[in-house]
């Protein structure tokens, strides 16, 4: 015979009468244990209202504690790690301070010569500025002999860019003009620098060098002063030495 399967049933919490009895006879034994208390303590409660209200502050706050002291102790975990990390951060700022800071490379000392040509060796002028083409020039006059090499062109120079010795001894005055094609030195240019470059500067040989031209009345004026102009075409040929040096054209007499 097929046997049938019966559900198996699931036990349910038995009644326990005895358990009740006793919870329910606590729970009575400490209402009235509440009430004595209250019956007890109203007359302290009538004459000193303000310590009922301290005691039941204290029960609220020893409840709140009690509830939140999970918090506190992640709170305090939290506090732990954050000052571990601080003193962590401490420690790498010290060391950091405590190490040395590598020394600023030297910058390359310039000299008078840098970036002048040798011998048959062609230069774009027209690639440096103005302070450039002043400390080239000067290159220029160390490369052929000259001593003393001063660029000391800028505000208040009164004409001179250059000056130096040159190989003879002589004092050599040379004002720098970075102009371009277009751009003429003119009568005015030679007249202002004419007016210094002996009296003030006290020049034997003065020059007036351009990567552009001179117009004809300063060339005239120049002639009549005994200034030597060096022009685009004369800078290269200085430049690549294939010309007598420039300061060797003339000297200026007293």
């Amino acid at each position: 015979m097929t046997q049938r399967r019966t559900r198996p049933t699931h036990r349910g919490r038995r009644f326990d009468l005895r358990a009740t009895a006793v919870f329910f006879g606590l729970l009575a034994t400490a209402l009235i244990a509440v009430g004595f208390a209250v019956r007890a303590l109203a007359p302290a409660v009538q004459r000193r209202p303000v310590w009922v209200v301290v005691l039941l502050c204290v029960a609220v706050a020893t409840l709140l504690a009690h509830g939140r002291r999970r918090r506190r102790l992640s709170a305090a975990r939290i506090a732990r790690r954050a000052g571990e990390a601080l003193e962590q951060a401490t420690t790498t700022a010290l060391d950091a301070l405590d190490t040395p800071a590598p020394a600023p490379a030297p910058a390359p000392a310039r000299t008078h010569d840098d970036g002048v040509p040798g011998p048959g060796e062609t230069y774009d002028y027209d690639l440096l500025d103005p302070d450039e083409f002043e400390a080239a020039i000067a290159g220029l006059c160390v490369r052929d002999g000259c001593t003393r090499v001063e660029v000391v062109g800028g505000a208040g120079d009164l004409g001179a860019d250059v000056t130096a010795l040159t190989p003879d001894g002589r004092r050599l005055v040379v004002q720098c003009k970075r102009y371009g094609d277009d751009n003429k030195v003119g009568s005015q240019d030679l007249q202002r620098f004419g007016g210094t470059c002996f009296t003030v500067h006290g020049a034997d040989v003065a020059l007036v060098v351009t990567t552009s031209d001179f117009t004809a009345p300063a060339v005239e004026y120049a002639e009549q002063c005994g200034i030597v102009c060096v022009n685009r075409d004369a800078l290269l040929a200085w430049s690549g030495g294939r010309t007598p040096k420039p300061w060797a054209a003339g000297a200026h007499e007293a």
